[in-house]
C-alpha cells in the first residue's frame, strides 16, 4: 500500500472514528433525545504530514434510529502528493459486492467500491472531481446506500446544507476542532453511560423477578 493512501485511510478513520463507539453504545430511544448535542454538519479540517498538505472537509452523521453513524470524507492531499479522494464509512456487517451507492438528490447512483475494513468499520472510496463537488453544491440531500447481511439496503439521508461554506471555506481552527472532539467524547461519554445505567436496571428486572 502506498503512503498516501494509508494517510488517506488514516483521515478518514478519524473522520468515522465514533461510528462504532456510537452503534455499540447507543439504544435507540437515548439517541433520538441526545442526537442533537452531538456536532452536526459539514466541516473542514487541515493538518500537515510531512510534505504533504492534508484538507478534509467531512461530516458525521446517525441514521434517524440512532444506530447507525456514517462518516463521509473529500480528502485533499497536495504537496510531495496531489490526490483527491471521496471515501465513506459505515459500521461492518455490509455485504462487499454491491458496495455504497451515492445519489445527489434524484440522480443517478454511482457506485463507491470498499477498499479497506477494520474491526469496527468499512471504507468505500472513489475518485473526488470537479463534477462531484459541483453536484454537492448545486444539490439538496445526499443518500449513501449500503447492503447491510441480510441484504436489506440502508440508506442515509445527509443534508447538503452547508457543504458549501465548508468546501470553500477556511479550515476550522486548533480551538475548534479540539472544542468538536470534545464534545463528540463527551456525547459519546453520557450514551454510554445512561447504556450502561439502563443495563443495570434491566438486570436488577430480571433478578427481582426470578
Amino acid at each position: 500500500m502506498t503512503r498516501h493512501k494509508t494517510d488517506g485511510y488514516r483521515l478518514s478513520a478519524v473522520a468515522a472514528g465514533v461510528a462504532g463507539l456510537l452503534a455499540a453504545g447507543l439504544s435507540p430511544a437515548l439517541a433520538q433525545q441526545q442526537r442533537q448535542q452531538m456536532p452536526q454538519g459539514w466541516f473542514k479540517a487541515c493538518a500537515k504530514q510531512e510534505d504533504v498538505d492534508i484538507c478534509n472537509v467531512q461530516n458525521l452523521v446517525s441514521a434517524s434510529t440512532g444506530q447507525v453513524v456514517t462518516g463521509i470524507s473529500l480528502l485533499e492531499l497536495k504537496g510531495k502528493i496531489n490526490k483527491k479522494l471521496f471515501q465513506v464509512t459505515v459500521p461492518t456487517g455490509r455485504l462487499v459486492p454491491p458496495g455504497i451507492g451515492l445519489q445527489v438528490d434524484g440522480g443517478k447512483t454511482q457506485k463507491l467500491e470498499y477498499v479497506l475494513c477494520f474491526a469496527d468499520r468499512c471504507i468505500a472510496e472513489a475518485p473526488l472531481n470537479d463534477q462531484l463537488v459541483a453536484s454537492f453544491k448545486k444539490g439538496q440531500e445526499l443518500t449513501l446506500t449500503s447492503v447491510n447481511s441480510q441484504n436489506q439496503p440502508n440508506p442515509i439521508k445527509v443534508s447538503l446544507q452547508g457543504f458549501t461554506g465548508a468546501y470553500d471555506g477556511p479550515p476550522l481552527k486548533q480551538s475548534d476542532i479540539e472544542d468538536r472532539q470534545k464534545k463528540i467524547q463527551e456525547f459519546v461519554a453520557k450514551n454510554n453511560e445512561d447504556f450502561a445505567k439502563k443495563l443495570k436496571e434491566e438486570q436488577d428486572k430480571a433478578k427481582a423477578a426470578n
